[in-house]
């Protein structure tokens, strides 16, 4: 995988319009309606969350990745079940070869939820996250993210909709309740000892809206047209993709793009915080009603990745598919049917 040399300037979506008046309204829907649906990602500012709130969130970060490698590897996710912990760099896999970075896996704290015999192995995904005792304001840190952007995201989502010609509120039931929240604190340490560029590999997220933040070292390449171009930071926005429920649930209308990263030269650091806008795991998509439905496209058809509308499903196919280890040493079973 190499740079690529080409950039692509997103669009730049202000959700503080939807505090305006008439007018605004319909800017912002327009602008959110040609992003959603032609290029899938955008940048998005007007978003309320301030330099502040992020700086907390970033220097803990940084000071989690700082600290010695037996604090980190003390947990390391190959001790949960539910895929949550810290993952060592190279030990995740998409599309079968290795990513070059570390991270810590957080979600929704939540007791373990062992699944019963008739029960989908999907609830093996709900459970506690692990938090490392050196460093305890942490566990503040990422569950204030989590609140913090289930807000954003929950009205950017209602926006959305409401964009396409959809009731704004036609999915809030399927989040009712213990909604999937994730978040990933990710390091990039640079490019790999064997010089592969694969920080991650191209894929796409499995539910319904991600929203990125990034550093100033780029990275992020969004497909487009058949080629890979660069998404240079802008500071102060967060990087927004739809996910694959969007895309199930719209028939194709609304677009789950693949992206990837490429690893940041030398030994330089790239840091992100992905958070993942989920349903419940039980969530059923049903198909959204919206005017224009009937000029969908359709979804994706790729027999390595089929495309399910319960979102337990695809979250636990990604999920055994890219930690061969945590799978192999807690749901072996589980891996003919993943």
């Amino acid at each position: 995988m190499t740079q690529q040399s080409r950039s692509i300037a997103l669009p730049v979506i202000d959700l503080s319009l939807a505090d305006g008046g008439a007018e605004d309204r319909a800017l912002l829907h327009r602008n959110l309606r040609e992003a959603a649906t032609e290029v899938g990602f955008f940048q998005l500012t007007g978003h309320g969350v301030t330099p502040a709130e992020t700086a907390v969130l970033t220097d803990t970060m940084r000071a989690f990745f700082a600290l010695p490698e037996a604090d980190r590897l003390s947990v390391s996710n190959l001790n949960s079940p539910h895929f949550r912990g810290y993952t060592r760099t190279g030990d995740e896999r998409t599309g079968g070869s290795r990513d070059w970075r570390d991270q810590l896996d957080i979600g929704a704290e939540l007791p373990p939820h062992v699944p019963g015999p008739e029960e989908p192995a999907y609830w093996w995904l709900e459970g506690p996250n692990q938090w490392p005792e050196a460093l305890p304001e942490l566990r503040t840190a990422a569950l204030g993210w989590i609140d913090r952007l289930s807000g954003v995201a929950e009205r950017l989502l209602h926006e959305l909709l409401a964009a396409i010609g959809a009731e704004p509120d036609f999915y809030d039931h399927a989040f009712a309740g213990h909604p999937h929240l994730r978040l990933k604190l990710v390091r990039y340490p640079g490019t790999a000892p064997d010089g592969a560029g694969q920080g991650v590999g191209s894929h796409k997220d499995y539910g319904f809206i991600t929203l990125l933040l990034q550093d100033e070292v780029g990275g992020l390449q969004v497909e487009h047209d058949g080629s890979y171009l660069d998404v240079p930071p802008m500071p102060g926005a967060f990087v927004v993709n739809l996910g694959e429920l969007l895309e199930v649930a719209t028939n194709g209308y609304l677009k789950a793009t693949d992206h990837r990263v490429v690893s940041p030269p030398g030994a330089r650091e790239r840091f992100s915080v992905p958070f993942f806008y989920n349903p419940r795991l039980d969530a059923h998509i049903e198909p959204l009603d919206f005017p224009g439905a009937g000029d969908a496209p359709g979804t994706t058809q790729d027999p390595a990745n089929p495309l399910y509308a319960d979102f337990g499903f695809n979250e636990l196919k990604g999920y055994l598919r890219a930690h061969p280890e945590v799978t192999s040493r807690h749901h072996a079973g589980l891996v003919p049917s993943a």
